[in-house]
């Protein structure tokens, strides 16, 4: 017999204390005097010199009941052979999943990979069937399970030998919680198929990879995990622990690439697991064909944390580069690549009779308000309300404002303007701009007047979900009551279709109207920005919201100059009738037809070049940051989002044995469950001693009334 709990056999030492109460005998302490008796002389019981037992049978009983309960707690079993695996049972069917994501990449996981994935084959049986899968960000098939089938037992390893050879650790991501999800599909398919065909055996996925703390667990913790599916993991270490990556900070969202007078914003991310703090960063810069190095920055940063920084200021006149982080034990995080923005330009059409010169009008602070800088001009095209418009040059404006009455010629150019889905901004600064305003919307009927002058008006109520004056919904920048207004215009909302207030002054009055015109639409401001009419133009709100003013009008957006490895690039902004011919950084060129101007292969790291553009555009792929966090996950980690796990990585096959055995156990245990019987028998044995006992009580009672 054995048990599965045998520490509480050490409760059958509690047996003694029976033995231990028969064997006492105390003198009573109580004394009770009786005045009757006071003439007598005391008689004491009389003691026997040595203890001795008495009603044994009682003693038995209650020995029996402790021996009983400590047996039962300690759940006994008798052991029987396990019944082996008849001929022709069906094998175990298991998904091997190799990591071929860029943290594979260091010496030596990819060869230990390798290793584990052909020891694990040579362990297989006959009967087993397996399927070999490669993934990062995607799964690749190596070996399916109908290919394993049709293969002889003797070519199998070969074969798997030779698919490993072919394959090798790229740059992509690790999207492992899809890898499961895929191969839990790949082990549910394969069931259907061989349902008819009779019992199947255990169905497992084996892992092998470094999992990394970047791998992404997307998706299973909402997912329903099957039953009778588990995962066994099988990782790979690397002696050498201390990484830490380079990522880049994209400061605008538009171009997601820019390059501010300061330096580019960097953030440097130190491995939890890292034993290193000191780290350098430099530019390592193509000027005039030649790559020249800048001064190293020093970085600190402890394990397990990240740090962002300044880089150091770029050449003039440089054309491409890659920043270089040095310091850690691994390289293959340590670079991020990069190219200057081109210069954008963007043109700003008025329509007003204001000189340029005249600090009191509104074309003055509006060509202040847009300045030039590096990466962007902004050209102001100034008209005078009577001068005939070029079609060309409204197309090729991002935003038209209107602050005089503009004639019937110059409504019908900027007709197409807005039907392109841009927008007009109409600045009233007198009641006679309501011709203009019934010109651009083709109605008749508005009447503008002028708002009777109280002191000052400021903003009362204000639409911050509306995408113009989002960027001010912070409650740092979302406070207008500074910016008084000594003059407005007043009209009615119901004359005007498809209005939409923006904002309001504080006596009810609307202040900033959209009127949507089918694609485009028309902003109504009903003040200006002069010093004549309010303090706007020398408040820190005016050039922000112009600039977001700006935005909202452009149709399109720059395209975007850094991604990651893996992400589809979309090149329709320099389609053609013509091919597009893409240069990689490998030197290689690939060609999107004409209807095809989607880009997917951005497999490696560098710079490309669209070389068939007009004007040749080029873009950066850098390596995903979650793959710098090399330090290792933990198996609660996969536990939390649901998986089961066979066994952890790194126990020993003693350990795997140890607890194989320790499941066989525990099912004998509870297919045979002795305890329940020793536990009906303890309470029978109970029951028979307080019966004993009781009689044993009565007959001494009966003695005694019978000697008095």
């Amino acid at each position: 017999m054995n048990f599965l709990a045998p520490l509480f056999l050490l409760g059958g030492l509690a047996v003694a204390l029976p033995v231990l109460f028969h064997l006492m005998r105390r003198r009573s302490r109580d004394k009770i005097s009786f005045s009757s008796l006071m003439f007598l002389s005391p008689t004491p019981p009389r003691l026997t010199r040595r203890s001795r037992l008495e009603h044994l049978l009682l003693l038995v009983l209650r020995c029996l009941v402790l021996c009983l309960l400590a047996v039962g707690f300690a759940r006994p079993f008798f052991q029987r052979s396990v019944a082996t695996v008849p001929a022709g049972h069906p094998g175990k069917r298991t998904v091997v999943l190799v990591d071929t994501s860029a943290s594979m990449r260091r010496n030596p996981l990819w060869t230990e990979a390798q290793a584990k994935v052909l020891a694990a084959l040579n362990a297989s049986e006959p009967l087993d069937q397996l399927s070999l899968y490669t993934f990062d960000r995607q799964m690749r098939c190596l070996i399916s399970f109908e290919q394993w089938q049709a293969m002889a037992p003797a070519e199998r390893v070969a074969m798997a030998r030779q698919r490993l050879g072919e394959s090798s650790p790229g740059w992509s991501a690790t999207y492992l919680g899809q890898a499961l999800i895929n191969a839990v599909e790949i082990l549910e398919a394969s069931l259907q198929r061989s349902a008819s065909q009779g019992p199947t055996g255990a169905r497992q996925i084996l892992l092998i990879s470094d999992l990394q703390e970047g791998s992404r667990l997307e998706g299973l913790q909402g997912y329903a995990w099957p039953r009778g599916i588990t995962v066994s993991l099988d990782p790979v270490r690397t002696q050498r622990t201390s990484n830490a990556g380079l990522q880049w900070i994209a400061e605008d969202a538009a171009s997601n690439l820019a390059i501010v007078e300061n330096g580019p914003k960097l953030r440097v991310s130190n491995a939890a697991d890292s034993q290193k703090e000191q780290f350098q960063i430099r530019w390592l810069l193509n000027v005039a064909s030649a790559v020249t190095k800048g001064e190293a920055l020093d970085v600190y940063v402890p394990a397990g944390q990240s740090r962002v920084v300044s880089a150091p200021k770029t050449l003039a006149g440089w054309a491409e580069g890659r920043l270089q982080l040095t310091g850690d034990d691994e390289d293959f995080d340590n670079v991020v690549y990069l190219v200057p923005p081109p210069t954008e330009k963007l043109k700003v059409m008025f329509l007003g009779s204001e000189p340029e010169s005249d600090a009191t009008q509104l074309l003055y602070f509006l060509k202040r308000a847009f300045q030039n800088t590096p990466y962007q001009t902004i050209q102001i095209l100034a008209r005078l309300p009577a001068e005939t418009l070029l079609s060309n040059e409204v197309a090729e404006a991002s935003l038209v404002i209107i602050a005089d009455r503009a004639s019937t010629d110059q409504l019908k150019a900027i007709q197409p303007f807005i039907a392109r889905g841009k927008t007009v901004l109409l600045v009233m600064k007198s009641a006679a701009a309501s011709a203009t305003l019934a010109g651009v919307l083709g109605a008749e009927g508005i009447e503008v007047q002028e708002a009777a002058s109280t002191g000052y008006a400021m903003l009362g109520q204000i639409d911050f979900q509306h995408p113009l004056l989002a960027p001010f919904a912070d409650p740092r920048f979302s406070d207008f009551t500074k910016i008084h207004f000594w003059h407005h215009r007043r009209l009615a909302l119901d004359r005007l279709p498809n209005a939409r207030l923006i904002g309001q002054f504080d006596n009810g009055d609307p202040a900033l109207i959209q009127i949507s015109l089918g694609q485009g639409s028309l902003l109504v401001f009903t003040a200006g920005w002069h010093p004549a009419d309010s303090q706007l133009a020398v408040s820190s709100k005016f050039v922000p919201l112009l600039h977001s003013l700006l935005e909202q009008s452009r149709t399109t957006q720059p395209p975007a100059r850094q991604y990651w490895i893996g992400d589809e690039v979309n090149l329709a902004f320099a389609q053609g009738t013509t091919p597009l011919r893409v240069l990689k950084p490998d030197g290689t060129s690939l060609e999107l037809a004409p209807g095809n101007p989607k880009l997917t292969q951005t497999d490696l790291p560098g710079i490309y070049t669209v070389a068939s553009a007009p004007t040749p555009h080029r873009f950066v792929v850098n390596l995903a940051p979650e793959e710098s966090k090399t330090a290792p996950l933990s198996p609660l980690d996969f536990e939390r989002v649901g998986v089961p796990l066979q066994h952890p990585g790194g126990v020993t096959e003693k350990q795997i044995e140890l607890a194989k055995q320790q499941g066989q156990a525990a099912e004998l245990e509870s297919q045979q469950k002795l305890w329940w019987w020793l536990i009906f028998g303890s309470v029978a044995v109970l029951l028979m001693e307080t019966g004993l006992a009781g009689w044993l009580t009565h007959r001494r009672n009966l003695q005694t009334e019978a000697s008095s």
